[in-house]
């Protein structure tokens, strides 16, 4: 029962440290950015990174280790929507966090130009992360199990 509370808990911080990173990303992100403001970003964006593996590390470990049967999860369509949803985000994050790192080295005060795919690709993570919480809700309620 602790060691569920535990994992839970760390669960939803990953959770938090995965959205309040993100939004920290969208917020420093402009049309142009010095390459300091880039390395920067590309710290905030490795916080992401982190968050994410808690968020996935510790999702593994309620489904298969911890807490409700794993039936209750595999046999979950809103669950499995859920983790379809994590992946597309981990996707397209790809994009943005290679442009940090290759742009972020040179001259620290040199402006680059932020191509707007990487701000588009923030914001639908960001879109879809909201999605999360509501689809935790009714995966909670049993909504979308077929077991």
């Amino acid at each position: 029962m602790t060691l569920e509370i535990v994992i839970r808990y760390l669960h939803f911080l990953g959770l938090f440290a995965f959205f309040a990173s993100l939004v920290a990303e969208h917020l420093l992100l402009s049309k142009q950015n010095t390459r300091a403001e880039l390395k920067r970003i590309s710290v905030i964006d490795a916080v992401y990174g982190l968050a994410a593996l808690t968020v996935l590390a510790t999702g593994l470990l309620l489904w298969f280790s911890v807490g409700k049967p794993a039936e209750f999860y595999s046999k979950n369509a809103v669950f499995h929507t859920k983790v379809l949803i994590f992946i597309i985000i981990v996707i397209l994050s790809l994009y943005p966090t290679f442009f940090y790192i290759r742009e972020s080295k040179g001259n620290p005060e040199e402006l680059v130009d932020i191509p707007k795919k990487v701000i588009i690709l923030v914001r639908i993570e960001l879109l879809l992360i909201c999605a999360m919480p509501l689809l935790a809700t009714l995966m909670s309620r049993g909504i979308g199990y077929f077991g």
